[in-house]
C-alpha cells in the first residue's frame, strides 16, 4: 500500500505513476501540482520568523494554525496575571514549532505527497 512507505519512497512511487500517464493527463496533473504544492523553504521560512503558527495556514492546516495562535496570545496574556502557566503555555508552543522546524523538509514532502496522490487519483480516475 502506498501510504505505509516512507515520505521519499512515496514520492518515487508516485513520479513513477505519473509517468505511465497519456500526455494530456500528465500535463494537467503537473499544472495542477505547480499550483497545489508547497515549498519546504516557505513553511520554514514562517515557522522561524513567525513562532506563532502562521506556518500551519500555508499547509490549510486551519485549525491547527488557529490553536497554535491562541495558545500562544492566551500565554502572553496570562503572563500579567498567572507569569508561570503564560510561559508555560508560550515554552510548550515554542517546543512543539521548534520540532516543526527542523522537520520542515519531511512535513512538506508529506504533505507534497498526500496532494499529488489525491491529484493523481483524480485525474486517472482511481
Amino acid at each position: 500500500m502506498i501510504s505505509r512507505l516512507s515520505a521519499l519512497q512515496r514520492e518515487e512511487e508516485l513520479r513513477l505513476l505519473v509517468r505511465e500517464l497519456p500526455d494530456h493527463s500528465r500535463r494537467a496533473f503537473f499544472d495542477e501540482a505547480e499550483r497545489l504544492l508547497k515549498d519546504p523553504d516557505t513553511y520554514a521560512s514562517l515557522n522561524y520568523v513567525f513562532l506563532g503558527g502562521l506556518h500551519h495556514f500555508y499547509l490549510g492546516k486551519w485549525i491547527r494554525g488557529l490553536a497554535t495562535i491562541v495558545v500562544f496570545w492566551v500565554g502572553v496574556a496570562l503572563l500579567f496575571r498567572e507569569p508561570i502557566a503564560g510561559l508555560v503555555a508560550i515554552f510548550s508552543v515554542s517546543v512543539c514549532e521548534i520540532y516543526e522546524l527542523f522537520r520542515s523538509d519531511t512535513i512538506v514532502r508529506d504533505h507534497n505527497n498526500n496532494v499529488m496522490h489525491r491529484l493523481y487519483s483524480k485525474i486517472s480516475g482511481q
